[in-house]
């Protein structure tokens, strides 16, 4: 649990106290939803796209909040509030300078993991091999938004040694240079380039360039750690004052993986290049964004000196929460839990993993694909193809992804293979979870995935055999 000096919140945040508590109290966790907080807590009061975190000052309170973070502009519209208040300018530029002064209190290292995707995979990754050597605090979760990524760094001990960061810069240009302005990296990770949030971006290069704000901010001390396999992040090491290590599948990268081999639900196992030295490791990950969730992983323990033998120790780690795991299910069945979010690539390579496993029968449940633009109905049909080639039953789920349906019927038209489709819309999650509870069976393997905004994964916690007594078996 993280505990704050009040002094150290004012000094960090610049706010000045209202009402009436000791400077030098202790204070408790720092919450953003009202509905979090505890006794001693404090809250701070974020203005988001879908709701004004001042609406719930009142709720912390009530709560037990020991103190509220709150803007000028509320506080003196609420002089009737007798609670204690921290008064900023506007709390999440506060939560910003706050992070950033305790960032300059930190003796740690900094990695700065950014992405289309994979970010959150690789960030656990890169936690699991350095913490085999080094005190290493990392984002929880998925915190890498101008908000999420100060409260990360906010999280994170005195004593810590590598502080391994998420983040994201997905919406609009200069979001990562704010980032990277806060979390001042030394590494930096940049994992791939994929149309994802098209919509908001306009285009792939657009998103290229967001992404290499990354690379630019690191100090001449610093590495960008790149994906060589991908042109337009392999492009991005002309811009970087710092070392650049490429890591990739090819002999043109420093860090580089041959022969691939799957070995089912075990993992992977491949032959590693690192310093010229070739190693044959096995890995408990699966599939191809396993592969390179662990070669990341291995080019940043790299980067601070490890050695193949401990790094491989800390990818065997249990801790470490990778995208892509198999829970039970209904009647004996498998789950792969990937409902975290969606992309045509990501969507390829959770297929490959389904294609990959021993199964009675491959059930794939596909959410749509959202912020494509224009590539919506091109992105889908990529993956219904594959889909169809793949899976012995296909569940859509989102009108936007009838075109998947629509290629995945076409696929098993033309390869002759027999395939069960059903499509439910948005609003029949309940009968997508019913069928699922009721025709799912032994030895039967389902791949659930889907955009975020979906909440897929609430159908993998009511389905989920080890969690949930009143699932059919």
């Amino acid at each position: 649990m993280t505990r704050y000096e009040l002094e150290h919140v004012l000094s960090g945040t610049g706010g000045r106290l209202r009402g009436d508590m000791p400077v030098v109290a202790t204070l408790g966790e720092l919450q953003r939803d009202a509905r979090l907080v505890t006794p001693g807590d404090m809250f701070i009061a974020i203005l988001g796209e879908r709701f004004d975190g001042h609406d719930f000052v009142t709720d912390a309170f009530a709560r037990g909040a020991s103190v509220a973070i709150v803007s000028e502009i509320w506080a003196t519209a609420h002089p009737d509030v007798v609670s204690p208040l921290i008064v900023v300018d506007d709390p999440i530029p506060a939560l910003q300078r706050w992070a950033g002064w305790w960032r300059d209190r930190l003796t740690a290292k900094v990695v700065g993991v950014t992405g289309s995707i994979g970010k959150t995979t690789a960030k656990e990754a890169i936690s699991g091999v350095l913490r085999q050597k080094f005190r290493v605090h990392h984002s929880p979760g998925n915190l890498n938004t101008e908000v999420g990524l100060p409260l990360s760094i906010l999280t994170a001990p005195e004593d810590t040694e590598i502080l391994v960061l998420e983040m994201g810069g997905a919406y609009a240009l200069g979001e990562l240079t704010l980032l990277a302005t806060i979390a001042r990296p030394d590494v930096g990770v940049v994992t791939n380039v994929h149309p994802v949030h098209l919509e908001r971006m306009g285009t792939i290069e657009a998103i290229a360039e967001t992404k290499s704000e990354l690379v630019v901010a690191l100090p001449m001390t610093g590495t960008a750690v790149l994906n060589g396999d991908d042109a337009r992040v392999r492009g991005m090491a002309a811009r970087a004052n710092s070392r650049v290590l490429f890591y990739g599948h090819g002999h043109g990268n420093h860090v580089h993986v041959e022969d691939i081999e799957s070995n089912g639900l075990k993992g992977s196992s491949f032959w590693l290049t690192l310093n010229r030295k070739r190693t044959h490791v096995k890995i408990p990950f699966l599939g191809t964004a396993g592969v390179q969730a662990a070669l990341i992983a291995l080019s940043v323990g790299h980067v601070f000196g490890m050695d193949v033998a401990e790094m491989m120790t800390g990818l065997q780690d249990r801790d470490v929460e990778v995208r892509l795991i198999f829970v039970p299910g209904p009647r004996g069945s498998q789950m792969i839990d990937d409902t975290y979010n969606a992309s045509r690539s990501s969507m390829l390579s959770a297929l490959d993993v389904l294609g990959m496993v021993p199964a009675k029968r491959k059930v794939a449940v596909l959410g749509e694909m959202r912020e494509l633009g224009t590539s919506t109905v091109e992105e889908h049909r990529v993956v219904g193809g594959r889909a169809g080639a793949v899976a012995d039953v296909l569940l859509v789920y989102g009108e936007k992804a009838r075109p998947l349906a629509e290629a995945a019927v076409e696929a098993e038209r033309n390869e002759q293979l027999p395939l069960e489709i059903h499509e439910f819309r948005l609003d029949q999650r309940d009968e997508l979870q019913d069928w699922l509870e009721s025709n799912l069976d032994i030895d039967d393997v389902v791949l659930l995935k889907g955009s975020r905004g979906l909440e897929m994964d609430h159908i993998v916690t009511a389905l989920r055999a080890d969690t949930n007594p009143g699932s059919r078996q």
